[in-house]
C-alpha cells in the first residue's frame, strides 16, 4: 500500500471535480437547496422541520453521494481511464481508496455547508448535539461513496448506474423510518429494517438516546463503509469488457 499513490489519485479527482460544475453543484447545491425546499414547504407547520430536517440530511448526502460516485467511476471505466491507471504500479485497493478519498473530502464539505445552513437560514431547532448530525451526514455521504464505488462495477453503461438508485435508494427510504417508525413495521419488514445503512443514519440522529446506542449506530455505518469499500476493490476489474 503506497498513500503516495493513493494521495495522487485523490488530488487527481479533485482536480477533475473542480472542473466540472455540474457535478459540484450536484454535490454541494442541491442537498443544500433541497433542505432549504423543505424548510420553506413546513413553514407554516411549526415544528415538523425541526422533526424532520436532521433526518433528511443523512438521506439526501448519501443518495446525493451515491449518485455521482456510481457514475463518475463507471464514466472513467468505460473511458479506458481505470484501465490505463490499473496497468500502472496501482493497486486497486490503492485506487478506491484515492476515489473514497477524494469523494470524502467533498462529503466533508458538504455536510459542513448543508448543517451550517440548516441550523442558521433555515432555522433548524433540534434536541440533539448538531456536531452529531453533522458526523452522521458525513457518515452517510461515505456511504453513498462507498456503496456507488462498489455498485458501479455491476454497470455497463451510465443509464444502468442511474438505474441502482431506485433499486438501492428507494427501499431503504420506505423502510429507515423516515415515514413510518422501524418498531411499527411488519416484523418481516422490521428485520430487514434493522440491517439496512440508511436505517443506521435514521437512528444516530433521534434525539433522547444513549451514548452507547449512538456509538453502535455510528458502528454500523462504518462497517458498512468498510465492506462496501473492500467489494469495490474486490470487484473493480483491471479490463473493461
Amino acid at each position: 500500500m503506497s498513500f503516495r499513490r493513493v494521495f495522487l489519485t485523490m488530488r487527481r479527482i479533485m482536480q477533475q471535480l473542480r472542473h466540472d460544475p455540474r457535478t459540484i453543484a450536484l454535490l454541494l447545491v442541491v442537498p443544500s437547496a433541497l433542505v432549504g425546499l423543505l424548510a420553506w414547504s413546513l413553514v407554516n407547520r411549526p415544528g415538523n422541520f425541526d422533526a424532520l430536517g436532521p433526518r433528511l440530511l443523512g438521506v439526501f448526502s448519501l443518495t446525493v453521494m451515491f449518485l455521482v460516485t456510481s457514475v463518475t467511476t463507471l464514466r472513467e471505466r468505460t473511458n479506458g481511464t481505470l484501465e490505463r491507471l490499473l496497468t500502472m504500479p496501482l493497486a486497486k485497493a490503492e485506487l478506491i481508496l484515492g476515489y473514497a478519498g477524494a469523494f470524502g473530502v467533498v462529503a466533508i464539505v458538504q455536510s459542513a455547508l448543508v448543517s451550517t445552513l440548516s441550523y442558521s437560514w433555515y432555522g433548524l431547532a433540534h434536541q440533539g448535539i448538531p456536531w452529531r448530525i453533522s458526523a452522521v451526514a458525513l457518515c452517510a455521504g461515505l456511504l453513498g461513496t462507498a456503496f456507488g464505488l462498489a455498485l458501479s462495477a455491476l454497470a455497463k453503461t451510465e443509464f444502468q448506474a442511474v438505474q441502482f438508485m431506485p433499486a438501492f435508494i428507494l427501499p431503504q427510504l420506505l423502510l429507515c423510518g423516515l415515514m413510518v417508525p422501524v418498531a411499527q413495521l411488519p416484523t418481516g419488514m422490521r428485520n430487514v429494517a434493522d440491517v439496512l445503512p440508511m436505517t443506521a443514519a435514521v437512528h444516530a440522529i433521534t434525539p433522547a438516546q444513549t451514548t452507547s446506542y449512538y456509538a453502535e449506530q455510528f458502528a454500523v455505518m462504518v462497517a458498512y463503509i468498510v465492506v462496501a469499500l473492500i467489494a469495490g476493490s474486490t470487484t473493480l476489474r483491471r479490463r473493461t469488457k
